[in-house]
């Protein structure tokens, strides 16, 4: 599939309070805008999906060589679905390139936040391929399950250098660190499951936060 490069015009400042783990508390609006600001200045939004057939009985995958997913919660999650989507989301390595700029100068306050911008922005990339993708898929009759990464429940990360390899995420520069890091590190890879049938299938499922088994993350949600 070609590179897809959604336009990221703001940040979402909500968000970016958020990752800052700053949700309750009282702090500058401004310096969440400037943060927000720079993250959308300085992103070079970039995604990349592929589509596979998938045997939700035996968690594989047909690509070439085949991959079996692991974990109950990542199988549970894509239970009777028929195809996968494989997604690679980053915005490039100029962010935080500030991010340790700002910080190595002193900025601290604005680093942590120029940081939870970027996260924002790299989700947000993720939400606009997502909003791309529903359309095509509903067209053939399939809905789509919210993504699910690496990390997530019991899906190790350990399955990253598969999932850079199924969305050939070298192409928009996604790589792996020794730790199973993803490079630039405003980055994202996740499955997406489709289902056929109506499109509000798998609507109420849990996702996000309420499938980690992380309770004391202060970047919770519920």
């Amino acid at each position: 599939m070609p590179i897809y490069t959604p336009s990221l015009l703001s940040v979402d400042t909500a968000e970016t309070r958020r990752y800052a783990g700053l949700a309750k508390a009282e702090f500058d609006e401004s310096s969440i805008v400037a943060a927000c600001e720079e993250a959308a200045l300085l992103a070079a939004p970039r995604a990349r999906w592929e589509l596979y057939e998938y045997d939700c009985e035996t968690g594989r995958v047909a690509s070439d060589p085949p991959f079996a997913i692991q974990g109950n919660s990542i199988r549970k999650h894509l239970a009777g679905t028929e195809r996968v989507v494989f997604l690679a989301a980053t915005i490039g390595e100029a962010v935080e390139d500030a991010v340790t700029r700002h910080f190595d100068e002193g900025r601290y306050a604005h680093s942590v936040l120029l940081d939870a911008a970027a996260t924002a922005a790299v989700e947000q990339v993720c939400d606009a391929c997502e909003t791309m993708l529903r359309p095509q898929f509903a067209k053939e009759g399939f809905s789509m399950r919210w993504r699910f990464s690496p990390g997530y429940g019991d899906w190790d990360v350990h399955a990253q250098p598969d999932l850079l390899r199924l969305t050939q995420a070298e192409t928009i520069g996604v790589s792996l660190t020794e730790s199973f890091m993803l490079r630039p590190r405003k980055s994202v890879t996740a499955v997406i499951g489709l289902l056929r049938g109506g499109t509000a299938a798998g609507k109420d499922a849990p996702k996000g936060c309420a499938v980690c088994p992380k309770r004391d993350c202060p970047f919770r949600q519920v």
